[in-house]
C-alpha cells in the first residue's frame, strides 16, 4: 500500500487538498514549502523532542478509511527513536478492543501527532506502521524501566514524512508533577526567605530590648 510521492509533502497534500488550496489562495506558498520539502529522517531537533514526550496521539484507518485515534502515554522518552527512519514504542495492554491492531493488519497507513502543550509545540509524523508480537528481547528493550504497564505488544513506526506546527492556538497547559515541582520549589525559597529574615530580625530586636 506504499504510495510513491513527488514530495514529502504529498503524503498529507494530495490532488484533492492542493486543488483546495489553488481556490483558496493559498497554493502558490505550500508549492514553494513542496520545494524546500518537508523532512523524511529523525534529526536532532526530532529526537530531543521525542525524548521529553510523554504522551502522543496515534491515528489509524481501517481498509475502507474509518479513523481511529488512540491516546499513547508513558515515561518521558517511551516513543523511541531506532534509526533515522523507524520509530518504536512498548504497547501496553488495555481493554482488549484492538481497533488500532485491527486497523493495522489491513491498512498500515498511520499518523503520529506529539503536542507539547507546555512551550505550545506540536510535530506531526506520516508513515506506514506494523504490530510485532513475541519478541520478548525488542519489547523488553522499548519497555520503560519501572512503569507500571503490561506490555503486549511492539508498534514499530516508519517515518514517510514530519513537519511542525505554528503554535497559534495551542493552549498552554503544565503537567500535574512539573507544578508541584514548581511549587514546591517556590515553597522552599519562600522558607529560606523567611529564615534569613528572621536571623536578620533577631539582632535587631535584641538589640532594641
Amino acid at each position: 500500500m506504499t504510495t510513491v510521492h513527488t514530495y514529502a509533502s504529498d503524503v498529507a497534500f494530495t490532488p484533492a487538498v492542493k486543488a483546495i488550496q489553488a481556490r483558496k489562495g493559498s497554493r502558490e506558498a505550500y508549492g514553494r514549502v513542496e520545494q524546500r520539502g518537508w523532512r523524511t529522517e529523525v534529526d536532532e531537533n526530532i529526537e530531543a523532542f521525542l525524548a521529553e514526550a510523554n504522551s502522543f496521539y496515534f491515528a489509524t484507518a481501517s481498509a475502507d478509511g474509518q479513523p481511529y485515534i488512540q491516546h499513547r502515554g508513558g515515561p518521558k522518552g517511551f516513543l523511541k527513536v531506532l534509526d533515522k527512519q523507524t520509530l518504536a514504542f512498548a504497547d501496553y495492554a488495555g481493554n482488549q478492543q484492538y481497533l488500532t491492531q485491527g486497523n493495522l493488519s489491513e491498512n498500515p497507513k498511520a499518523y503520529i501527532f506529539v503536542m507539547d502543550y507546555a512551550h505550545r509545540r506540536r510535530v506531526k509524523i506520516w508513515g506506514e506502521a506494523r504490530v510485532v508480537e513475541d519478541d520478548d528481547a525488542l519489547t523488553d528493550a522499548l519497555m520503560p524501566k519501572g512503569y507500571r504497564a503490561r506490555p503486549e505488544q511492539v508498534i514499530l513506526f516508519k517515518i514517510a514524512a514530519w513537519d511542525t506546527n505554528c503554535p497559534q492556538h495551542i493552549p498552554q497547559k503544565f503537567d500535574a508533577p512539573d507544578v508541584a515541582a514548581a511549587l514546591a520549589a517556590r515553597d522552599q525559597r519562600i522558607a529560606e526567605l523567611e529564615a534569613e529574615i528572621a536571623a536578620l530580625e533577631g539582632p535587631a530586636a535584641a538589640e532594641g530590648g
